[in-house]
């Protein structure tokens, strides 16, 4: 009987994984930030070595792809930092009134289609990144039509969850594509 390796190591090695490295106690800040970051950079990890069959969909009828995911966070990220908490005009980048999954709907193999997804994620956790960075505690707010009044703290872990819920996705779809199973 081989060896078995467990799941959880196959994505590039469970030495070799350095996101979760972060602080387990103390700030909370720091916490919220080195988990959120590591969920980000599970989401990279999961589309790695991929071109244009990033835009692969689950199973029909699902419009569920790893592009469309990156393209959605993008619109999160946008959503929660700048118009939220910074209050700018800045609308979302590739859904709509029109076309509410458009960030899903719109992810086709065209290799451009993918550069400027991924373009547009960093720049979006770019600027959340200063954002959070700047800010002088995790009570600042913002206003939202959804959930109303929201902080800075509230903010940041429901990223964490909306990045982890995702990443869950992109584990099923990145076995789909190539085989490729782990954290």
């Amino acid at each position: 009987m081989s060896d078995p390796t467990r799941r959880a190591e196959l994505f590039g090695g469970a030495d070799s994984d350095r996101r979760f490295t972060g602080p387990t106690t103390g700030d909370e800040r720091r916490m919220l930030i080195d988990v959120l970051s590591a969920q980000r950079a599970t989401l990279q990890l999961k589309c790695s070595g991929l071109g244009p069959e990033m835009s692969l969909r689950s199973v029909e009828p699902s419009t569920l792809s790893l592009l469309g995911l990156v393209r959605h966070l993008a619109d999160v990220e946008r959503r929660w930092f700048r118009r939220v908490l910074a209050a700018q005009d800045a609308p979302a980048l590739f859904s709509s009134t029109a076309a509410p999954d458009g960030d899903f709907d719109g992810a086709t193999d065209d290799p451009r289609g993918v550069t400027a997804a991924w373009e547009a994620w960093r720049t979006e956790v770019a600027f959340a990144e200063r954002f959070v960075t700047e800010a002088p505690d995790l009570e600042v707010e913002g206003e939202d039509s959804w959930r109303g009044t929201v902080s800075l703290r509230w903010v940041l872990i429901h990223m964490i969850e909306e990045y982890a819920r995702h990443n869950g996705h992109a584990d099923l779809l990145r076995e789909r594509i190539d085989g490729a199973i782990g954290v």
